[in-house]
């Protein structure tokens, strides 16, 4: 297993530049996403769904829930494919960004596919306070750098862990016993730092799923208070 690891590492280390230089040629302008009959436009400036592997499985994830008239809250919604999906399967959506180009594009996705969601401008629960969600799902940034742009903040969570800090001080109060919580986490992430924050703040990380594709395995986890 620790030889398969370090094996990825190189492999990661030495295509990087490569996939990134194909990721900046490929996201120059808007790219279309769709998923099950559902359509979006993705910004140059915005997280892609189209070659990263955490919105499909967050996809398949909630095709499995039951959020008929439940109250659904895609925390960083990006794209906001999740948040259409959710809408098609009878939920009540909000969906939250601080990035507004992300909300402007959804705003136009929700109207073209006749698919209600509430865009909210926020950062984390900031403009979210008093509201209540069945289901609340996060797609967190997870490496441990400042973010120099809006863009880069759906991809590092600050060098000491910022994002994290800021997000599990404020989820107990979003969480309770009749609700669910999940976020996915790749296993690129720290974990343990993110799972030492999360118990700070009395908070617990449990595996529900698990998936490994294209060598990369990803958990989503249900977060509950301890």
């Amino acid at each position: 297993f620790r030889i398969m690891s370090k094996l990825r590492d190189i492999i990661k280390r030495i295509t990087k530049p490569i996939l990134k230089f194909g990721l900046d040629l490929y996201y120059r302008k808007p790219r279309s996403y769709k998923h099950q009959g559902i359509q979006v436009l993705v910004h140059p400036e915005v997280f892609p769904p189209h070659l990263t592997l955490s919105t499909k499985i967050l996809l398949d994830f909630i095709a499995e829930l039951d959020l008929s008239k439940k109250s659904f809250l895609e925390l960083g919604c990006g794209s906001g494919i999740i948040s259409l999906f959710a809408r098609s399967k009878k939920a009540t959506v909000t969906a939250s960004d601080i990035n507004k180009t992300a909300l402007e594009y959804l705003k136009k996705a929700s109207e073209e596919n006749n698919l209600e969601v509430d865009c909210v401008y926020s950062n984390l629960f900031e403009n979210l306070q008093n509201k209540y969600f069945d289901f609340i799902l996060i797609n967190p940034p997870y490496y441990p750098k400042k973010p120099k742009n809006i863009k880069e903040q759906a991809w590092f969570c600050g060098d000491d862990f910022q994002y994290f800090k800021k997000l599990f001080n404020q989820l107990p109060l979003y969480i309770n016993k009749k609700n669910q919580t999940y976020m996915i986490l790749s296993e690129d992430c720290e974990f343990k730092t993110i799972s030492e924050i999360a118990s700070v703040n009395k908070l617990n990380l449990k595996t529900v799923f698990e998936t490994s594709k294209m060598g990369e395995k990803n958990t989503i986890y249900q977060i509950t208070t301890t």
